[in-house]
């Protein structure tokens, strides 16, 4: 009902919106500071961030917002390596049957040296009750650099070519991100960025990655613009990666993500 509402208010804009597919309970712990990161989330985060991956891998999240029904988010998708890179592709999904909006990638990344480049092409499908559908293409680019085995930058934009979705030229937003990310020891990672939508104020993420056990971490972070605090634990074995994190902001409240990676080992 809330969900509803809001839908309400905002129905002159409300094509214009687009939520964020930003996904993976580690890189949410993080506060999504996950532009110069390397893990199987990148399919949603950064694309480039697959090019490492060298087992094939499954990855599959929940997203849980109590105080805002009908705002959750569920994604899913598979990473899979071959000789020359990387290929992947994923579904996510959010909202209910009022509003939701539902996302096809199909994505590849590759190293090149001491560069990462990635590219994804997505399908995103918008429905609002008494609106109908409307599906668009978009595209996305990234791409991360290690400059020393401590510190890595990453850089990607999100829907590049900003497909209209109305006559009134409404368009599927455009995001900007670049972020650095320290490796002060092998059991730490400290990663920072800027995410500037055009039309919207710059956000700054930080967020730092613990490893107190081979198989356990604990991870912080914070967003400025808006505020929001999270927090996070992760645990690992060769076939399974379990993690969860909590998030707080003002419009929210807390809200939830638990996500795993499964790794199909090769013989």
């Amino acid at each position: 009902m809330l969900l509803a509402i809001l839908l309400m208010l905002f129905t002159h804009r409300l094509v214009a919106q687009s939520v964020s597919t930003l996904m993976g309970a580690r890189a949410n712990a993080m506060g999504y500071a996950s532009a110069s990161l390397f893990d199987a989330w990148g399919t949603f985060n950064n694309i480039a961030g697959l090019a490492k991956i060298d087992q094939p891998t499954a990855v599959f999240a929940h997203d849980l917002r109590p105080l805002l029904p009908g705002a959750n988010r569920t994604a899913a998708a598979v990473s899979w390596p071959v000789n020359f890179g990387v290929f992947s592709s994923g579904v996510f999904r959010f909202g209910d049957d009022v509003y939701s909006e539902s996302l096809l990638s199909a994505g590849f990344s590759n190293q090149l040296g001491l560069a990462a480049l990635g590219i994804k092409l997505n399908y995103i499908q918008y429905r609002a009750e008494g609106f109908g559908t409307k599906g668009v293409f978009t595209l996305n680019v990234g791409g991360i650099a290690e400059l020393t085995p401590s510190l890595a930058i990453g850089a990607y934009i999100t829907n590049i070519n900003q497909p209209k979705l109305s006559p009134d030229e409404d368009r599927v937003p455009t995001l900007l991100t670049a972020g650095v990310s320290f490796k002060p020891s092998d059991k730490i990672i400290i990663a920072t960025e800027l995410a500037k939508d055009l039309d919207y104020a710059t956000t700054w993420k930080t967020g730092l990655e613990y490893l107190f056990h081979k198989k356990f971490c604990a991870r912080s972070g914070f967003n400025l613009h808006p505020h929001a605090a999270f927090f996070g634990l992760g645990f690992r074995t060769n076939k399974f990666i379990l993690d969860y994190a909590l998030q707080h902001s003002v419009h929210l409240s807390l809200s939830h993500q638990a996500s795993v990676n499964y790794v199909f080992l090769k013989k």
